[in-house]
């Protein structure tokens, strides 16, 4: 008991270091594209899964240092991060096309909504299936909750025309990592 009372106030205060992890991956995702593009010729997904990478290294720590999981789960969980990443935009781009004859902003509103709920939900999906992943819905909500309603922040990066920077990426990825501490904490405090 003792133990898990250590480990919930550890936790707590390691929240921001997170998130603050999560900030630092949002700020390099932007400017990966361009680097990417001049140094691989690969399938359009694959470069797009590499502009995944920070945030996916991001993630496989999280999930080994607050995990009882095997080694190959943290490549694992990191894999499932540039796939939900490609899901993400795959989504983001097919939903800005289904939504119709609309003003841009609600176009991008929709579009980053759809991307975060997909990116957050193929991660939660993928790490859920892991041994030591959280197998409660419940556990993933405030990542999901976050996840889809930072995407939308989508509309606010094309309302400013930025290229090389970026308010969705470190927002969404904090929230979304700060969301996969607290599910894998609560995984683990159940065990």
């Amino acid at each position: 008991m003792a133990d898990t009372i250590i480990s919930s106030n550890q936790s707590r205060t390691s929240l921001p270091k997170i998130a603050a992890g999560g900030i630092l991956t949002g700020l390099l995702t932007p400017l990966l594209p361009t680097l990417i593009d001049k140094l691989i010729r690969a399938p359009g997904d694959f470069r797009l899964a590499l502009v995944a990478v920070p945030f996916a290294i991001l993630v496989g720590i999280l999930v080994r240092r607050l995990t009882s999981n095997p080694w190959w789960t943290a490549p694992a969980a990191a894999v499932f991060t540039m796939a939900a990443f490609v899901c993400a935009v795959n989504a983001a781009i097919w939903t800005d096309g289904q939504v119709g004859d609309v003003a841009k902003v609600v176009r991008n509103i929709c579009a980053g909504l759809a991307g975060g709920f997909v990116g957050s939900g193929v991660m939660a999906l993928g790490i859920g299936l892991l041994p030591a992943g959280p197998r409660d819905p419940a556990a993933w909500l405030p990542m999901l909750v976050t996840g889809t309603i930072a995407g939308a922040l989508l509309a606010l990066d094309s309302a400013l025309e930025l290229d090389l920077t970026s308010v969705l990426y470190p927002v969404w990825q904090a929230g979304v990592a700060a969301g996969l501490a607290m599910a894998l904490q609560r995984a683990t405090a159940r065990r």
